[in-house]
């Protein structure tokens, strides 16, 4: 039952990443003005501007639910990103007065089931969970065709079916894809 739920939940979102325009849920962007205390962000010496508090402030503050991906200080502005699954948030602030501008985006259900297919902004805990699903894939599969193989009268049909699939994937990337 567990390869079940594997198999299942990455063919729908194969689909839904494969037909996006069909499966797009609404994506919602969210604008919000701040204020830092200006001490944080207008110091000469770059590596005293206190990111672990910045990043914890803004998360606080802005309801952002994400982890920090970018943070890059210029001469005028620090731009901090946050990103997860169907989510980012951008920040820019300037560095003299303090003021920032947050634009959070929301890629709704679809965006978010899309982004943990692809491993997008999951982190590396999801990462496991996508080496450990397809390994249970391959064992699954790898079982089914072994059984096959002792199955003597099923073994040269089976054999056959599997090798025409293996030619067809080929030739359709062959004729269509390359």
């Amino acid at each position: 039952m567990i390869s079940f739920a594997i198999v299942f939940f990455f063919s729908v979102t194969g689909l839904t990443l494969n037909h996006a325009d069909k499966f797009t849920s609404e994506v919602k962007s969210i604008e919000e003005k701040g204020k830092l205390v200006s001490s944080w962000v207008n110091a000469t010496d770059t590596l005293k501007i206190p990111k672990l508090n910045i990043v914890e402030y803004l998360r606080q503050k802005n309801n952002i639910k994400a982890a920090c991906t970018d943070f890059i200080i210029d001469d005028a502005q620090l731009s901090i990103s946050f990103k997860g699954p169907g989510y980012a948030a951008d920040v820019f602030i300037d560095r003299t007065t303090g003021a920032y501008d947050v634009t959070k985006t929301m890629a709704g259900f679809v965006g978010v089931i899309n982004d943990l297919h692809k491993g997008r902004d999951t982190g590396s805990i999801w990462s496991v969970v996508i080496d450990v699903s397809a390994v249970l894939m391959t064992i699954v599969s790898l079982t089914g065709f072994l059984l096959m193989l002792y199955i003597k009268r099923k073994r040269m049909s089976g054999l056959l079916v599997a090798i025409a699939g293996l030619v067809l994937a080929y030739l359709m990337y062959a004729l269509w894809i390359k």
